[in-house]
């Protein structure tokens, strides 16, 4: 019988390409999931934290509607030309 490798739950190995697999759990536990942007930062030494990226211009996207009247940007534009 070959051995199994013994590994702790949740533990992962780096890759050659710096490259890890997070468990599924911890991802839900952190409200991750496929396809979320996040931003590595260390913090000390043996510790990586990996928060969500913040998305400046879906924040602030359509927050000035209301503030021109119609055609009104098209015009100062115009004035570009």
């Amino acid at each position: 019988m070959t051995e199994v490798k013994k590994r702790r739950r949740g533990a992962t190995t780096i890759s050659s390409k710096n490259q890890i697999t997070i468990p599924a759990e911890a991802l839900r536990n952190a409200g991750l999931e496929a396809g979320d942007r996040v931003v590595a930062h260390a913090d000390g030494a043996g510790r990586v934290i990996l928060e969500r990226e913040h998305d400046v211009i879906a924040e602030f996207a359509g927050a000035l509607t209301g503030t021109y009247d119609t055609d009104e940007l098209d015009d100062l534009r115009s004035e570009w030309d």
